[in-house]
C-alpha cells in the first residue's frame, strides 16, 4: 500500500509539473501570439523620465537610450518625438538627455515611464502630416478592414502594412517621402488591429494567415485602378508581404517589395520573445510547440525564399533581437541579382528608418525609381 500511495503520488507530481509546464509554455508563447498594436514588445526596455526642459529630455541610462536617431517616446497616455542624443549636455552619469522634439499628446513627468517606439507620429496622414487622405475599407475574409489612401497621380501603388506590436501609425514615417514621389498610398490595418475584424483564434499568426489581409488591399487596389504595387512591410508586415508576392493570384501585378526586418523565421522570433519574458530556456520549446497547437503554424514551412520573382529591398540590421538580421543577409545572397540588402546598425525591430531617416529614405528612393 505504501508503494502504491508513493507511485500515485509521484505520478500525480509529474502530471502536476508536465501540466504547469504547458501553461507556462503557453504564457510565453503570448508574448508573441498576442502581442498588442501600438504596445511595446517584452524586448523593449521601459525607461524613467528624470526630467525635462526646453528642447531636451533626461532618460535613465540604457543601451536603448543611447540609440541613435529619431523615435517616438511612448508612455501611458502620452507620446512625444525625441531626437538625438545630446552629449554636450550636462547630465548625471547615470542618465542621457536627447532631444525633445515636442510632445505629442500627455506629459511626461519626472518618474514617469516611457519606451522607445518606431512610431513617430500618431493620428492619421491629416491630423499628423497635414496631408489630404481618404478613409478606406477594404474587403477582407473576415470583415471589412479600415485602411488610409493617400492619392497619387502614379499608376504604382504602394500597400504598407506594419507589423509587431505597433500599428498603421507606423507607415507615417514614410507616408511624406512617398506622397512627395507621387504614389498613392494605402496603409492598411488588418485583423487584430483597432477597428478590423478579430482573427478567428483571437491570436496573430506571424503574418502566416494575415497575408490574406494584404492580399485583398492588393485586390483593391487593382480594382481601384493600380496598374502595379510595390509592398512595404516591417517586421511581419514584411512576412506577409513574402507570402502575398508567392501566393496571391494576383502576383503578375506586384513589382517590387519592401522588406523591414522581415521575420524569417517565426519560431526563432517567438523564443525571442519568451526568452524577454524572462522565460527559462527549458520552456522554450514547449512555447514553440504550445504555438504551434494554438495556431496550426507549420514548422516545417519555410517563408516563400524559393518563390521570389520580384525585386526586393531588404532593410535590416546586427541590433534586431526578434528577428535574426543574419537570415535576411542569407537571403538577399540567395537572390543576388533581385535582393539589395542594406545593413542598418544600432536599430531595433522595425526601426531601420529611425536610426537614420535620412539615408534610409535615400535607399528607398533610389530603390522605388525603376518601379515608378
Amino acid at each position: 500500500m505504501r508503494t502504491l500511495t508513493a507511485t500515485t503520488a509521484a505520478v500525480t507530481a509529474a502530471l502536476a509539473a508536465g501540466a504547469a509546464s504547458v501553461a507556462a509554455g503557453r504564457l510565453a508563447g503570448d508574448a508573441a501570439l498576442k502581442a498588442s498594436p501600438g504596445r511595446p514588445l517584452p524586448t523593449e526596455p521601459r525607461l524613467r523620465v528624470h526630467g525635462t526642459a526646453a528642447g531636451q529630455i533626461t532618460l535613465t541610462r540604457h543601451l536603448a537610450a543611447l540609440r541613435p536617431g529619431r523615435y517616438g517616446l511612448a508612455g501611458d497616455g502620452s507620446h512625444a518625438v525625441v531626437g538625438p542624443v545630446l552629449t554636450a549636455a550636462p547630465h548625471p552619469p547615470d542618465t542621457v538627455v536627447r532631444r525633445l522634439e515636442g510632445v505629442t499628446h500627455g506629459t511626461l513627468a519626472a518618474g514617469e515611464k516611457a519606451w522607445l517606439t518606431a512610431n513617430v507620429h500618431v493620428g492619421d496622414p491629416g491630423t499628423a502630416l497635414g496631408l489630404a487622405h481618404t478613409d478606406v475599407e477594404v474587403p477582407g475574409d473576415h470583415g471589412p478592414l479600415p485602411a488610409w489612401f493617400l492619392p497619387g497621380a502614379r499608376a504604382t501603388w504602394i500597400i504598407a502594412v506594419h507589423g509587431l506590436g505597433t500599428t498603421r501609425e507606423h507607415a507615417l514615417n514614410l507616408t511624406g517621402l512617398l506622397h512627395g514621389l507621387d504614389f498613392p498610398v494605402l496603409a492598411l490595418a488588418y485583423r487584430g488591429d483597432l477597428g478590423a475584424p478579430r482573427s478567428p483564434d483571437g491570436l496573430r499568426h506571424f503574418g502566416e494567415s494575415e497575408w490574406h489581409d494584404l492580399d485583398s488591399a492588393v485586390h483593391h487596389a487593382v480594382a481601384h485602378g493600380a496598374r502595379k504595387v510595390v509592398l512595404l512591410g516591417w517586421s511581419t508586415g514584411a512576412t506577409m508581404a513574402l507570402r502575398t508576392a508567392a501566393s496571391s493570384r494576383l502576383r503578375d501585378r506586384i513589382s517590387g517589395l519592401v522588406l523591414d526586418s522581415p521575420v524569417l523565421d517565426w519560431q526563432a522570433s517567438l523564443r525571442a520573445l519568451a526568452a524577454a519574458r524572462r522565460t527559462p530556456g527549458a520552456l522554450l520549446p514547449l512555447a514553440v510547440r504550445a504555438a504551434q497547437g494554438r495556431t496550426g503554424l507549420d514548422a516545417a514551412r519555410p517563408v516563400d525564399h524559393d518563390r521570389l520573382d520580384v525585386p526586393a529591398l531588404v532593410l535590416h540590421g546586427p541590433a534586431d533581437t526578434v528577428a535574426d538580421w543574419r537570415l535576411s543577409r542569407r537571403f538577399a545572397a540567395a537572390h543576388p541579382r533581385l535582393v539589395a540588402f542594406h545593413t542598418v546598425e544600432h536599430a531595433p525591430h522595425g526601426a531601420m528608418w529611425n536610426a537614420d531617416p535620412a539615408k534610409y529614405e535615400q535607399t528607398l528612393q533610389r530603390f522605388l525609381t525603376p518601379l515608378m
